[in-house]
Order: structure tokens, then sequence, then C-alpha cells
């Protein structure tokens, strides 16, 4: 990372330890003193006199029980759509605090961070898709979530899941960065093994983040996949990636990431009735997935607004949970938090600023920003 040309207003926040020390020094502020300062701003969220702080207000939050979804306000950037920037307005990013209990019952918090406004993926069981992507969020717009979830929310964060707005896989040049501050001993502190990055299923940022996960230091990171169907067929239906990158491709990256890292997967399995949720379905995916090291995480559908599906019955869930265990798979079934404040996977995305372009869903991935706002795929629940 290199440092800003203006040292004298650092914007600390998308710097590691080193790259912030050193435009500290250039601004006359002795090493060891920034680095003192670096760490007290993560560790007790007191700027420096040398730091700039992003402008990025929490402006809307609503909680369902001890989960909790906010929106910060982005500063204008010249990479706002056009139909924003015309109209004075600013864009939002949404992030989701999720208390959870580990296996060992121990409690625990998630916090659901988007990568970008929206997202180009264009799944159509996904809130988020309906926007479109609107733009890329930066390395130091991504760890102001940490931030305010953290030190405005005062909650102390154990998991992050790049499971909200957006795809990952197509930010790598501002999440990889913010994977390296986040899991900082100077900064968050959030060991590597519980910091879990999810793609819709784009094989070539598997394969570099895979890259990434080789390093010493980061070998423990997680991948999760957004699969949501047994077969090409149904995933070309719901998930226009598939077309470019079928199931044997992202199978190929799959197996390449459990070569180099040496740890397993977590597919992630969006259960909607009448699509992808019968028992011969279950029987399909155990096949496919083979001798892939793989965890199942079945996720009962979260009902987009004007969604064509409703939620799938308990007993339907139950029933393909118990199917895919049969077949010799390590099955979990995700709890669904934050549906009824649109905080749950799939949810995120704000309606407000979807409306003020329409983006037609029969597009392919990465051609949305062109024409309007995109979409996110995976909103908030890790």
């Amino acid at each position: 990372m290199v440092a800003p040309a203006d040292p004298r207003t650092v914007r600390v926040l998308g710097l590691d330890l080193e790259s912030a020390v050193e435009a500290a020094h250039a601004a006359g502020v002795a090493r060891g003193r920034a680095r003192e300062q670096y760490t007290a701003l993560f560790r007790e969220g007191r700027p420096a006199a040398w730091m700039r702080m992003p402008s990025m207000p929490v402006v809307r939050e609503e909680a369902e029980g001890a989960t909790v979804k906010f929106a910060q306000r982005l500063e204008p950037s010249p990479l706002d759509p056009p139909s924003v920037r015309d109209a004075g307005g600013s864009l939002e990013t949404e992030s989701v605090i999720l208390p959870q209990q580990s296996a060992g019952g121990r409690p625990r918090v998630s916090l659901c961070v988007s990568s970008q406004v929206g997202c180009a993926m264009g799944c159509t069981f996904c809130e988020t898709a309906r926007m479109g992507r609107m733009r890329q969020l930066s390395t130091e717009e991504i760890i102001a979530q940490w931030f305010a979830a953290r030190h405005q929310f005062g909650t102390r964060i154990d998991n992050i899941v790049f499971m909200g707005m957006g795809e990952p896989m197509d930010n790598l040049d501002a999440v990889l960065p913010a994977i390296e501050i986040l899991a900082g001993h100077h900064g968050p502190a959030i060991a590597p093994s519980r910091i879990t990055v999810s793609t819709v299923g784009k094989a070539d940022g598997i394969r570099r983040y895979a890259d990434f996960a080789s390093r010493r230091g980061f070998r423990r990171l997680n991948l999760a996949v957004s699969l949501n169907a047994p077969n090409d067929e149904i995933r070309d239906a719901i998930m226009p990636i598939n077309r470019a990158v079928p199931m044997d491709e992202l199978f190929a990256a799959m197996r390449d990431w459990v070569e180099r890292v040496a740890a397993r997967i977590l597919i992630e399995y969006v259960l909607i009735p009448g699509v992808n949720d019968g028992l011969e379905h279950a029987d399909q995916l155990v096949a496919r997935l083979g001798e892939l090291p793989a965890t199942v995480n079945v996720i009962p559908y979260n009902p987009r607004r004007d969604s064509p599906w409703p939620a799938p019955e308990e007993a339907t869930v139950i029933a393909f949970t118990e199917r895919v265990a049969a077949g010799g798979r390590l099955v979990k079934r995700r709890r669904t938090m934050g549906r009824s404040l649109m905080g749950a996977c799939g949810q995120l995305g704000n309606p407000a600023i979807r409306s003020r372009r329409f983006v037609s869903l029969g597009e392919s991935p990465g051609t949305a920003e062109t024409t309007g706002p995109d979409s996110a795929d995976r909103p908030a629940e890790g």
C-alpha cells in the first residue's frame, strides 16, 4: 500500500501499520509515536491530529433483537454513478452486526461487511441484485464499517464475513488490503481464521484469493462459495454468473483452493421453494461435491421485495438438510437473523437508491454499471 501524497492529512483507515507510520513520519511525527497512535485509533477509537477520518456517518439503524443493520452515507466520489452525482446525492453502504454462539456455546459477534454499493451479479433471489453495481468500495470504506460497529455501536467484533452488498472477488484490490488491516496485530487484530470471503463463483477471483491466502500469516482464511444449485441447468436460471463460469470451471477453482490453502470450503446453498429444494436436488448436490472437502451451509430463502417465492416450509428445510447429511456430507443450517429488517441473507439494498435508475436483470454479469446501478449477492448473515 502506498502512503497518501499529502502526509499532513493521512487517511489512515485504509493503510496498514507500516504505511501509516511512514506517512505520519513524513508529517513530522516520530515513528514510535505514530505506531502508538495507530494502535490507539483501532483499539480505543481515538484519532490523532495527523489522521484524517472518512466522513461516513451512520444514517440508519434497525434492530431485530440483538441483530443490527446499519447504513453509512459515503462521501461523494467521482466513481458515483451520474444519476447520483447530478442529483447532488450520495450513496450508502449497509452492514449487519450478528450476535451468534460458537459450537461450544460461547457468545460471538460477526460483522457482515459490504465490498460494493450494489452488485452486478444479477442473482434472481437477491434483493441487492436489483440495484446493479453502483460503485466499488475503497479499502478505507470497508474498514470504516468495522470502525462504526466497534466504536460507534460499542460492539466487540469476533468474525468478519464479506457477505454483504457486492461480489468481493470483483473488488479484490480493496478487499485484500482490508483483510491485511483487519488482521493486523496493531489494528483490529481479527484472526485470519475468523475472516471469510464469499463469492457467487468467480473462478479467477478464487485463484487470486488463494494466492493471498497462501502467504505466511493468512493460511487460515476462509472461502465461502454461494452455489445454490446442484446442476448447471438450475444454476443458469437463478445465477447469471454460471453462464460465464459453469460449474466444472468453478469446481476446478475450488479444488485448486483446497490444494494450495489446505482449507475446507463453505458451500452456501439458499433453499428456494420449488426451485432447488427437492430431495433429488439434495442427492445431486452430494454427488456434485464428490470428494471436495466442504461443509454445506443450508440457508432458508429470505424473500426479497416482490419475491416470486415464499420462504421455505420448515419441514422442507429439515428434510433437505437431513438428506444431505445422510449422503455423508457435513451440513449446517444457517439460523435466520434480521429478516424483518431486510438484513438477512440476500436482503440488503436501499430501495430508495435502487429506484433512482432502472436496471434490467437480463443484463449479463459485469455490464450493469454502464446502464445503471447494480447489485449484491449475499447480504447479511455470516
